[in-house]
């Protein structure tokens, strides 16, 4: 029966998805209703949970769950970024072949890194497909297709991630995440998926030759398998039944290879060579036995290469009197490489849904963002040039008191737009409004100001205190740094500031500008009687009213609420343009992989404003026109009129209830929008306050773990030994003080890797020192490949041979050297060895083949 190694899963504990990702979107996404997410967040936290009781399940149905939860990880990732400085959500988890217990595991990682989770997940996606193909029935056909599938995805994913896991974890990983550990992780299930190939080939009654082919691609496999799992820094990793199957593998796929090898030379009438391949595959068998011990089982193979070999031997002694020649005369065995690592999919599941699809990637919403800045800038821009020029001219029409001038030629009334405009200014609310205004905007200066400043202040008092820390703990305070995580914070709370501080400028000159005209606002909100008896009379002389010029400012002054009119209109379309960039920004992510968003927003800005910027230049080009004509009539206008002193007097009050009036539309709208972009002001601060409270909570927990820890390192610290007492201390009869015994190193446990497989004690510590051997004393480390001596004192040395590291001999021993004798793969030299063709893998454990002919 078939047995494949199976990769454990890495465990994880429970994390809150809910509140992290729910703030992210309200302070990041505003325009986001809660409906939309709030659902969204609940089912994305959920399929997390059900993805950690499911991976208990050695069933497909788990391994849906783990790929489902890795696709929706990946369609976040430019959505919702997870990481120290955003999203902080700290994901734990230990080291898949850690030895100590699910509670107690020592080998484990924090990180607040979607990435990581990333990684973590698709290693245990591959883990699971090596689970579920570990139990699958092998001696069906399905069983074996559906194990060879999930072997070879899991290589390719083993192989993926030895790629990339350094660029997405950023610091030192567990031993299951190294790179070496990822590589001889896939080349083992590369190696086990070319196995389940080789047996589907074999219950298919393929052809000896393809047979062949496929079996020594198996033993080739295992062969760098074996090279990669006995690096120094892996051997200790590996569950204890790994290496010996693997080396074991090694062996009996070789010999498998061999013994369809001379099924051919048979069939080709070529009984030497048959003889030769049988011999050789016996050996191999040999070999796997010794090294596999209890986790051999080819013993079905075994025994066939035995029966063959004898059926061979006595019909060639008896008929065919074929010469048998050396094994390493044969050609070299060909390779069927059938099994390929599976490349990473840009899915694993097919229907896959993404639970935050109404929420666009964080490129597309930046590129918004911007746009959206840069149409602002326009809309501003050409709306602060109308508001400039009509201010202009509503100051210049002040100043010649027109039209009012127009209405009144007699002086005895009271000009008819001047009450109209008194009643206007009362229906708003008047001087008493704007006054209230005024009154609110320090309050919620006031109110932001304290807000940011309280923001700032958290901020820097986190970074105060992990400076502090790592200044008193140096090296052994290993987390991130805080003016790493908080500069995206302390520039938007910068920005924050600089903004305050210019409304505070502005608010300056509104105060300036209501003051110089708080007068003429207060008649204007007086009522209608009073307002006329403010105004003196005067005589104007000789009636003009149908005087030329008179004709012809009237006529003006409508050309100037014909212009004010259209910018009125202008000024809304400007506002209410509306423009659909999501779908271009996301069409050009998909189809350019990034977003040229300058080039795609003044492209769109041009087309939907070129008009209106020009009907903006048209409009301030009509009023030069219009106010050189009006100067030039209204001079005339006055010659034609008598002037007194009452008469200027009265003109003078005109023109500044004309500009009161204009500086209170102006007032009134500035305050209103002060007004609404402190309160708009105060949710965003808000925001930022409590992405800050939630980053400097964090940073607490955090610190707090990492204090405890440290104080338990402290704790566990030796003082150092004691000194020795002196003399009058000693008790009687010279007795000496002798440390406990718990104190004395300890040898490490001796790993069996079967019988006749001998390893000598290899102490684990490197401080631990040596035992001293006499000289030419030998000891042999199958799996460390040390050399302490050069054999024991009156062994017989083969002519020729050589010592190699990792090989023991026993006293007295006489290792036999057969004629023509060939290095095994990875085998250390045997005394006068020849090296197996074009390859050797230093180290690999590899158990002698006693009273064994030459083998390959």
């Amino acid at each position: 029966m078939a047995t494949f190694l199976a990769v454990p899963l890495k465990q994880t504990n429970e994390v809150d998805l809910v509140k992290p990702l729910r703030s992210f979107i309200q302070s990041t996404f505003s325009n986001a209703e809660p409906d939309e997410y709030n659902q969204a967040i609940n089912e994305f936290h959920k399929l997390r949970n059900l993805m950690i009781t499911k991976s208990v399940d050695k069933h497909e149905s788990s391994l849906e769950v783990l790929q489902r939860y890795y696709d929706q990880l990946v369609a976040i990732e430019n959505k919702l970024p997870i990481a120290e400085n955003q999203i902080r959500i700290n994901f734990k988890w230990r080291d898949a072949f850690d030895k100590e217990s699910f509670f107690s595991g020592k080998r484990t990682l924090v990180i607040a890194s979607g990435s990581y989770e990333k990684v973590c997940v698709l290693f245990n996606i591959a883990a699971q497909g090596t689970q579920i193909a570990e139990v699958h029935n092998h001696d069906s056909d399905e069983g074996l297709k559906a194990t060879a599938k999930y072997l070879q995805q899991a290589s390719g994913i083993y192989g993926h991630l030895k790629d990339v896991v350094l660029s997405h974890v950023q610091q030192d990983p567990t031993p299951d995440l190294a790179p070496d550990t990822l590589h001889a992780l896939s080349a083992l299930m590369l190696a086990q998926a070319q196995e389940s190939f080789f047996r589907k080939a074999s219950a298919d009654k393929m052809k000896d030759a393809v047979l062949a082919k496929v079996a020594f691609q198996c033993s080739e496999l295992y062969a760098d398998t074996m090279k990669l799992m006995q690096l120094q820094t892996l051997r200790d990793l590996w569950p204890k039944e790994w290496l010996p199957t693997v080396v074991m593998k090694q062996a009996a796929f070789h010999g498998i290879a061999e013994f369809h090898q001379s099924c051919v030379s048979q069939q080709s009438k070529s009984y030497g060579e048959q003889i030769s391949r049988l011999k050789h595959a016996n050996e191999l068998m040999t070999a796997a036995v010794q090294r596999g011990g209890a986790y051999f089982n080819f013993k079905n193979e075994h025994g066939k290469i035995q029966k063959e070999l004898l059926a061979a031997q006595k019909d060639n002694d008896f008929i065919y009197h074929d010469k048998v020649p050396d094994i390493r005369s044969l050609p070299t065995l060909g390779k069927a490489a059938i099994a390929k690592p599976t490349p990473l999919p840009a899915r694993f599941t097919e229907r896959f849904t993404d639970l935050f699809e109404k929420i666009v990637p964080i490129p597309v919403y930046e590129a918004l963002n911007a746009f959206e800045s840069r149409k602002a800038h326009i809309v501003n821009m050409e709306v602060g040039r109308l508001r400039e020029q009509t201010t202009l001219m509503n100051g210049l029409l002040a100043s010649l008191n027109l039209p009012a001038a127009l209405e009144d030629l007699t002086g005895t009334q009271t000009p008819q737009s001047l009450i109209e405009k008194g009643q206007q200014i009362k229906s708003m609310g008047g001087i008493q409004y704007l006054e209230t205004l005024m009154n609110d905007l320090p309050t919620l200066l006031q109110r932001n100001r304290e807000i940011l400043n309280e923001s700032i202040k958290l901020l820097d008092d986190e970074e105060k205190s992990d400076h502090q820390l790592r200044e008193q703990f140096k090296e052994r305070w290993t987390r991130t740094p805080s003016e790493n995580l908080t500069k995206p914070m302390k520039d938007e709370a910068m920005k924050y500031k600089t903004i305050l501080d210019t409304a505070i400028n502005a608010d300056k000159i509104i105060q300036d500008k209501y003051n110089s005209h708080k007068n003429a606002i207060t008649l204007l909100s007086k009522p209608a009687g009073e307002l006329e008896k403010a105004v003196p009379t005067a005589s104007l002389g000789s009636s003009v009213t149908s005087s030329p010029e008179v004709m012809e400012l009237r006529k003006m002054m409508a050309d100037v609420d014909a212009i004010k009119a259209e910018r009125e209109v202008v000024e809304k379309e400007l506002k209410e343009t509306v423009f659909d960039m999501s779908s271009k920004f996301m069409s050009a992510m998909a189809s350019e992989g990034l977003i040229n968003e300058e080039t795609i927003s003044c492209s769109e800005l041009d087309r939907g404003y070129g008009q209106l910027r020009q009907q903006v230049n048209e409009s301030c080009q009509r009023q030069d026109a219009l106010i050189a004509r009006i100067q030039e009539a209204n001079a005339k206008f006055c010659q034609a009129k008598a002037s007194s002193q009452s008469a200027a007097k009265r003109e003078q009050l005109l023109k500044d209830l004309a500009s009161g009036f204009d500086m209170y539309m102006e007032l009134k709208s500035n305050l209103e929008e002060g007004t609404k972009f402190y309160n708009d002001l105060t949710p965003l601060l808000v925001r930022l306050q409590n992405k800050i409270s939630d980053f400097c909570f964090a940073r607490k927990t955090e610190k707090d773990e990492l204090m405890a820890d440290l104080q338990r390192s402290i704790a566990r610290q030796p003082t150092g030994p004691a000194p020795p007492p002196p003399t009058y201390q000693q008790p009687p009869g010279g007795a000496t003080y002798q440390p406990p015994a718990s104190s004395q190193p300890q040898q490490p446990p001796q790993q069996n890797y079967g019988a006749g497989y001998y390893q000598a004690p290899y102490p684990q510590n490197p401080s631990f020192p040596m035992p001293q051997m006499p000289a030419g004393y030998n000891t042999y480390n199958p799996l460390m490949g040390s050399t302490y001596g050069q054999g024991y004192p009156g062994q017989q040395q083969n002519p020729g041979q050589q010592q190699y590291p990792g090989q023991q001999q026993y006293p007295g021993q006489q290792q036999q050297q057969f004629p023509g004798q060939q290095q095994y793969p990875g085998q250390q030299p045997y005394p006068g060895q020849q090296p197996y063709p074009g390859q050797q893998y230093p180290g690999y454990p590899s158990a002698p083949y006693p009273q064994t002919t030459q083998w390959r």
